[in-house]
């Protein structure tokens, strides 16, 4: 039997960047989008939780801050899957195809 987390155990990965990187080391979001190589328009969305970690965006905190980039997506990945199950049933589809 698989083990069901509940869907408030996935958190977006950019407010966690934020806290655990980008504000552990001191940095304005500024610094770090020169780190990283991109504007404050694109890092600020991540950041604050309203746009997702690409894959570029992963490689980019990996060369910086050293974090595994695949944990990153994974992060991304759970927490985009939890908020489509959470309007599940609002997503109409046709009849299922029986194996």
């Amino acid at each position: 039997m698989a083990i069901k987390l509940h869907d408030s155990m996935f958190v977006h990965p950019g407010p966690w960047l934020r806290s655990e990187l980008i504000d552990a080391h001191g940095l304005t979001i500024v610094d770090a989008a020169a780190r990283l190589g991109v504007t404050r328009q694109s890092l600020s969305p991540v950041l604050n939780g309203h746009g997702g970690v690409t894959p570029e965006m992963a490689i980019r905190f990996h060369k910086v801050f050293g974090i595994d980039p695949e944990t990153l997506l994974r992060m991304q990945s759970a927490y985009d899957l939890a908020q489509v199950r959470a309007r599940a049933d609002e997503i109409k589809v046709g009849e299922p195809i029986a194996a």
